[in-house]
């Protein structure tokens, strides 16, 4: 069991300076209930590792995407942050393989159950908080956020639905400029503007050029009285 820890923590780029964090966050209950070692589950730390990741996805997605309505924020954390996202994170860093379940769980493939593998995810983000802070905490989850949401096209579409409203006029093009960029190297802001033939007719900011893009086309099309907000 300590070799599957060890190699955990390599495949997390994290060491626990107390390893009781991690054996914790590793314990479903049924292990618990069935082993009577009188040691706390991972339920406790699951509570708090929800709250913990909710906090950092929600302030990573309202610094990446700056001109989104609060209801598409709300909208993209939640796609992040769901079972289903959870459990692929877990999975990529076969965290089932570490986990302590009882001998029915085992027996019925409880190390590969979403609902297990999304709450040992949750539970291990919470022992990371505890063992050394927000910061590393914030390093571990947006190792996977950050990749998430990078590939996972914008719930709005915004550059294909303002293609579609100008190519029935065939004469138009549609062009993306850089128009700038601001912040240090591993914050950069970037700054798009949209011009339609000669004229800018929308602008956006966002962490890549891509999601400058979507926020520059967003806004033309909020100009235009198609979307709003």
């Amino acid at each position: 069991m300590q070799k599957n820890r060890t190699k955990l923590q390599e495949r997390i780029g994290y060491v626990f300076k107390d390893p009781n964090l991690l054996e914790r966050a590793l314990s479903h209950s049924s292990y618990i209930n069935e082993t009577r070692s009188g040691k706390p589950s991972n339920e406790r730390l699951e509570f708090l590792g929800d709250a913990v990741l909710n906090f950092i996805t929600a302030e990573y997605v309202y610094g990446a995407f700056p001109s989104l309505p609060e209801g598409e924020l709300t909208r993209l954390r939640a796609a992040a942050v769901c079972e289903e996202s959870l459990c692929r994170f877990a999975r990529e860093i076969d965290l089932g393989g570490s986990l302590m379940l009882g001998r029915g769980e085992t027996a019925t493939g409880g190390s590969e159950r979403p609902s297990i593998l999304a709450d040992a995810f949750e539970a291990l983000i919470a022992a990371i908080y505890l063992d050394a802070g927000i910061p590393a905490a914030k390093t571990f989850v947006l190792r996977f956020i950050g990749a998430f949401l990078s590939r996972r096209p914008l719930l709005s579409d915004y550059k294909t639905m303002l293609q579609e409203v100008v190519q029935k006029n065939p004469e138009e093009t549609l062009t993306y400029v850089l128009a700038g960029s601001s912040g240090p190297d591993h914050n950069k802001i970037f700054e798009v503007e949209v011009h339609l033939n000669s004229n800018v007719i929308g602008t956006g900011r966002g962490k890549s050029k891509k999601l400058a893009e979507q926020e520059a086309a967003r806004e033309a099309l909020r100009l235009l009285g198609i979307v709003t907000g």
